[in-house]
């Protein structure tokens, strides 16, 4: 009888490390939202900006925060049209996210990897993320643009 090279812990050892690959390879895009880089550009005085910082913490993202007198630069840069704008403006792994997206659509817009600019919830509706006052919620939309123009919704709360 022919003996091979491979013991059967060595044979253990090789399935686990091939099973644990083809998972990562199966959801590459879940992998990263966990823990995805988020730059944000907001205010250095806003306190709901902060709060929404804090929520997408909270959410698993890292979060670097680029304090700024005048956020127009910033929106400009990443193709915000005037009508979305909001208090802040964060991009996140080539996404653009304007203003109090909550951190559940980011990850879905993570996950899913839409052709799209970003997702933007135009203003400062009470009861979204960072907006929280006493129980007081605003209808919103979180919509997901494109650079030509082009919008849906991604998701109403």
């Amino acid at each position: 009888m022919h003996r091979t090279a491979f013991s059967r812990r060595t044979f253990a050892n090789l399935a686990a490390t091939a099973a644990l690959a083809l998972m990562a390879l199966g959801a590459p895009h879940a992998a990263a939202a966990a823990g995805a880089e988020m730059h944000v550009f907001k205010s250095p005085w806003c306190g709901c900006c902060t709060k929404w910082v804090d929520h997408m913490r909270a959410a698993g993202f890292a979060v670097q925060v680029t304090p700024m007198e005048d956020l127009s630069p910033a929106k400009t840069h990443f193709g915000v049209a005037p009508d979305l704008e909001a208090c802040h403006t964060a991009v996140v792994d080539g996404y653009v996210i304007e203003g109090h997206v909550p951190a559940a659509d980011v990850q879905r817009l993570l996950s899913e990897r839409p052709k799209a600019a970003g997702l933007a919830v135009p203003g400062m509706p009470a009861g979204s993320p960072g907006m929280e006052q006493g129980g007081a919620s605003d209808p919103y939309t979180v919509v997901l643009f494109d650079r030509a123009g082009g919008r849906t919704a991604y998701a109403t709360y």
